[in-house]
């Protein structure tokens, strides 16, 4: 699998002159905080002084987990394809701010028990109809792991060969905060009770049971010789949808493009690819802190500083969505700024 990918960090050749063009816009150095640091990591991942966005999307992968029926979301199982109708339909909030930020929306079936059929804006990529329940036996074998990597990174670099070089990241899968939560505990050592929150929405009584069935996973898994090999821990505990993100986001960084990291389950992709090539958080504009407490976990592990903080847990790439034009802010002011020279203002010398 690693084979697949070749990923190497940014040459950092041209980072004096970004810094040189950042510090002489008519402004004091360093008062546009995040932003000035934004604007010099895209330049660095375009490696161009004038660095422009092309086809910038947003992609929604969605799967079911064998889990949700077992009671680990406050929602039933049916609720993921009736809200891929809902996204395929324009009327989800990530619709909504998509269309609001100029983002192309692809909503893609990665592993949902339903079957929508040829539609307009689905990527059909399914592996299988869900995911294993992995209270009893793992999620996914090694092929249908391999299998959703493998068309997560086909459906990026089809994007990348169109123009496109920034790509944010949603997702659509009940149960899925269940799956982060075990995989955030293996990837990061995070006690497995400081990783699990409310998902959805779930009462005291129903959190206190999602606890009580994921150290029931995590108890089965180590019982039979299980480790914390990113491959091994998302193959027994993620969804198609997770497994097809870390594809796509190995592709991206592969293909230069900037990622637009949403919440605590593309976080959980995301810290499962950077495991596998560390170079990859370099591409990564983490996009918002999560109101579910593993995410805080999944940024320490990632050394990631996010742009938002707006309490927000829906998932669906809302996030990514609402930092788009704060990336796109960090490149106009690159770009369109005057410098002190060009506008006849005096430097502090």
């Amino acid at each position: 699998m690693h084979s697949k990918f070749k990923i190497h960090a940014p040459d950092q050749g041209l980072a004096d002159a970004l810094q040189h063009k950042i510090d002489q816009k008519t402004k004091p150095r360093g008062v546009l905080g995040q932003l000035e640091k934004l604007a010099l990591q895209i330049g660095l991942i375009q490696q161009r002084l004038d660095p422009q966005f092309g086809q910038p999307h947003l992609l929604v992968f969605a799967g079911d987990h064998g889990a949700a029926r077992a009671g680990v979301s406050a929602y039933p199982q049916d609720v993921t394809w009736q809200m891929v109708e809902n996204f395929l339909a324009g009327g989800a909030a990530i619709n909504v701010f998509a269309r609001q930020n100029g983002l192309h929306l692809a909503v893609i079936d990665a592993g949902v028990a339903h079957d929508f059929g040829r539609r307009p804006g689905l990527i059909h990529a399914k592996v299988a109809s869900g995911t294993a329940n992995y209270l009893e036996q793992a999620a996914m074998t090694v092929e249908q792991c391999e299998l959703a990597i493998t068309r997560g990174a086909e459906i990026v670099r089809n994007l990348a060969s169109n123009g496109c070089n920034i790509v944010g990241f949603g997702e659509m899968g009940i149960g899925n905060t269940a799956a982060a939560s075990l995989m955030t505990n293996c990837l990061t050592g995070m006690p497995l009770a400081d990783c699990v929150g409310r998902g959805t929405g779930l009462n005291d009584a129903g959190l206190a049971r999602k606890q009580a069935l994921l150290e029931q996973a995590l108890t089965r898994y180590r019982s039979s010789g299980g480790g914390n090999a990113p491959l091994a821990v998302l193959a027994e505990f993620g969804g198609f949808e997770v497994a097809m993100m870390v594809g796509a986001m190995l592709a991206a960084a592969e293909a230069k493009m900037v990622l637009l990291i949403d919440g605590f389950i593309v976080s959980a992709a995301a810290l499962t690819a950077a495991k596998l090539f560390p170079a990859l958080t370099e591409y990564c504009v983490f996009c918002h802190w999560s109101a579910e407490p593993g995410h805080q976990a999944q940024l320490q592990a990632l050394g990631a500083r996010p742009l938002l903080d707006l309490g927000l847990r829906l998932g669906e790439g809302t996030g990514a969505a609402l930092a788009f034009p704060l990336v796109q802010a960090a490149v106009g002011f690159l770009n369109e700024m005057a410098s002190f020279e060009s506008a006849g203002v005096a430097d502090k010398g």
